[in-house]
């Protein structure tokens, strides 16, 4: 078998077009295959799919294709122009890789397994692509995941922000809450930044939703309310949120004490933090012990945050907002002030926290994808650029099917 004739059959080259010329370069350790076609021949107009006559090509043209062995191995070709009577010139769709790619569609499908399991660096170095060839793969992927979107239902979404760089700069991620993928990405955490995911539905998924689990930023609730019919029934101030500004005045409480028990040489509440954070059910029965019979103001903060939570259990709106009124009274009376001006704020937000007894949702799934995104983060040594950070971050977490389609 001719050397021609193997890489037509491993390219999968067929009618018209045809392999011509199989350069074996030693000293760079490439192989370059030249391809061509028979001359005078009608091609498909890539709009309409309508057959019309040869305008012109388009200068050659190269792609990198899988290595043969441990050569690298690249295809060359004069791409040709069809004359089109309703769209006028138009490139030609190629059989082995996608408009405006420097890659093989094969190529491409092995770089973004790569991309899947390891860093861009080290995706790079094992498929020998610069940076920037490895950022197009990547972009070029997402943007055709993007685009194969399907304009379906998604009845519960959760909000929440991701940290980019110090100094306050963060991202917006709306989630599924239902799977783990990532719907939308904006920069900053604005109410403008929301804005932009609500006009990417259609009215009819708009419609669908049943639930927006989000913390308790105003810019985020004032741009649902303003996009979203009912607003006020469908948002959901996540539990976990709630826990960690209860949690946060627990240890503002507990530091205030250590200051003043320290200056006593008492050391009790030294080196305590994370005892006084855990959860009821995740205590040993020797913590449990030593925070029940501890006669501290830290102790009662601890008491106040786990009674605080068993709102959570309750399955009835009516009997759940009585235990928070009486959680409430029994707060401000405790003379924390920490804990007093936690209790003030969710008395103020507590239709969205009451919400939750009938829709229960969380934004635990969000909670999970913000996991990968450090992840990400992480891997990359960190992100300068904020595109190519929302980039990595859909490529990772937006649940795409990125694979090239030609073949």
């Amino acid at each position: 078998m001719e050397d021609r004739e193997l890489y037509a059959r491993i390219l999968g080259i067929t009618d018209p077009w045809r392999v011509e010329r199989v350069d074996l370069m030693l000293e760079t350790q490439e192989v370059h295959i030249v391809l061509g076609h028979p001359p005078d021949l009608s091609w498909r107009c890539p709009e309409c799919g309508a057959l019309c006559a040869l305008h012109d090509h388009q200068p050659e043209r190269q792609w990198r294709h899988l290595d043969t062995c441990q050569f690298k191995t690249i295809l060359h070709a004069a791409p040709p122009r069809s004359n089109c009577p309703q769209h006028g010139p138009r490139v030609v769709k190629l059989p082995w890789a996608e408009p405006g790619s420097r890659f093989t569609a094969l190529f491409e499908a092995l770089a973004i397994h790569w991309l899947l399991a390891t860093s861009k660096k080290e995706a790079g170095r094992l498929l020998g692509l610069s940076w920037d060839g490895i950022h197009h793969v990547m972009n070029r992927a997402v943007h055709r995941g993007l685009a194969r979107r399907k304009a379906e239902p998604i009845p519960d979404i959760g909000v929440d922000e991701k940290s980019f760089k110090k100094r306050h700069r963060y991202l917006t991620v709306v989630s599924d809450a239902e799977t783990p993928r990532v719907l939308f990405v904006a920069p900053g955490r604005k109410k403008e930044s929301l804005d932009g995911f609500w006009e990417t539905l259609s009215p009819e998924q708009t419609e669908a939703i049943r639930s927006v689990s989000m913390d308790m930023w105003d810019p985020y609730v004032d741009s649902t309310k303003e996009h979203l019919k009912d607003a006020e029934k469908k948002i959901v101030f996540d539990k976990f949120h709630v826990a960690s500004h209860l949690g946060k005045a627990v240890d503002q409480v507990r530091r205030r004490e250590n200051k003043e028990l320290l200056r006593r040489d008492d050391r009790r509440l030294v080196k305590t933090k994370w005892s006084w954070l855990k959860s009821g059910d995740s205590l040993s029965d020797e913590e449990w012990r030593a925070l029940r019979d501890a006669d501290l103001k830290t102790a009662r903060a601890w008491a106040l945050k786990e009674t605080a939570m068993a709102l959570y259990l309750y399955r009835r709106e009516e009997t759940a907002r009585a235990f928070f009124g009486r959680w409430h009274g029994w707060a401000i009376r405790s003379r924390l002030k920490p804990m007093v001006e936690v209790a003030g704020m969710l008395k103020r937000r507590t239709e969205n926290i009451l919400t939750y007894v009938k829709l229960r949702v969380t934004n635990a799934m969000s909670e999970a994808i913000n996991s990968k995104i450090q992840w990400i983060k992480y891997t990359a040594r960190g992100y300068r650029n904020e595109s190519n950070f929302i980039t990595a971050i859909y490529f990772h977490c937006g649940g795409l099917n990125m694979a090239p389609s030609a073949t």
